[in-house]
């Protein structure tokens, strides 16, 4: 392994700090330096960006982009890595911020002023997709990052980069390529994680799009719930809970009653969102 700073291992920071992986905060941390130094060179260059991190836990990946020149706000909500993630601000002055909070509730916005920023993140697998919706469906467009290069389970990292027509396509397909431009650049073994996951690991780059679709992202939301809620279901059937005519809905914008979701190309969805709205309105 080769070092990427004076910094204890990684492992002797753990024993430290008692940082075992919890199960209940989601955590699978990444030991290999040579690994997060890859993850942190594939989210640069850093120059004039803020780098937002979410879960750091010991600092692995942290001490990868600070040696890649980013400044980092770290977001953590297990106070047990807070003095090891202390002990790499001291070895970085005015380089690292620690916020100790939850990331489900954390706004970033005041903090990252006007320079770009990024999100860089081993994310904590039980709230990972959650964080991915909330950041795609921030308002205004486009939003407050430049880029999210982001760890998922390969099966999540399917969806995400899903195209129509394929099993994994669904909601979170929808929205994430409606928005961005999404796409994976590498996979990681579970045997790189401590303790190793189940699955094997994908990191997942999306780029916002500077002007999307236009619609209104509620309807979006709406349609695409009704849709993929009844997968196997034509949609003159499924789309019945949006409490509209499907049938009117469906004519308005030229797609087949007997079509069904996983068939449906993004702009179409875009169209039935439009089609939604200008009924409610």
């Amino acid at each position: 392994m080769t070092a990427i700073d004076d910094l204890p291992p990684l492992r002797e920071v753990i024993r430290r700090h008692d940082l075992r992986a919890k199960k209940s905060l989601g955590q699978n941390f990444l030991l290999d330096l040579n690994l997060t130094g890859r993850i942190a060179r594939a989210a640069g260059p850093f120059e004039g960006v803020d780098v937002v991190e979410i879960g750091p836990g010991p600092g692995g990946l942290t001490r990868a982009l600070l040696a890649q020149g980013a400044r980092v706000i770290a977001v953590e909500r297990d106070d047990r890595a807070l003095g090891a993630l202390a002990e790499i601000a001291a070895r970085y002055p005015g380089r690292l911020e620690i916020i100790a909070a939850d990331a489900i509730d954390f706004d970033p916005r005041p903090l990252v002023g006007r320079a770009p920023t990024r999100v860089v993140a081993n994310l904590p697998y039980n709230i990972a997709t959650a964080l991915l919706v909330a950041w795609l469906t921030t308002e205004p467009w486009p939003p407050w990052y430049d880029r999210l290069v982001l760890m998922f389970q390969r099966e999540v990292a399917e969806r995400i980069v899903a195209v129509p027509g394929s099993k994994s396509y669904g909601r979170l397909s929808v929205l994430a390529r409606w928005r961005c431009e999404a796409r994976i650049l590498f996979d990681i073994a579970a045997s790189a994680f401590v303790p190793p996951p189940k699955v094997t690991s994908s990191l997942v780059a999306l780029v916002p799009r500077a002007a999307p679709l236009a619609c209104a992202r509620g309807a979006l939301e709406r349609v695409t719930q009704a849709a993929f809620g009844q997968r196997r279901k034509m949609l003159r059937q499924s789309l019945k809970s949006l409490g509209r005519d499907p049938l009117g809905l469906l004519a308005a914008v030229g797609i087949a009653p007997t079509a069904r979701a996983e068939e449906i190309p993004i702009e179409g969805f875009v169209a039935l969102a439009r089609a939604l709205a200008a009924e409610t309105s």
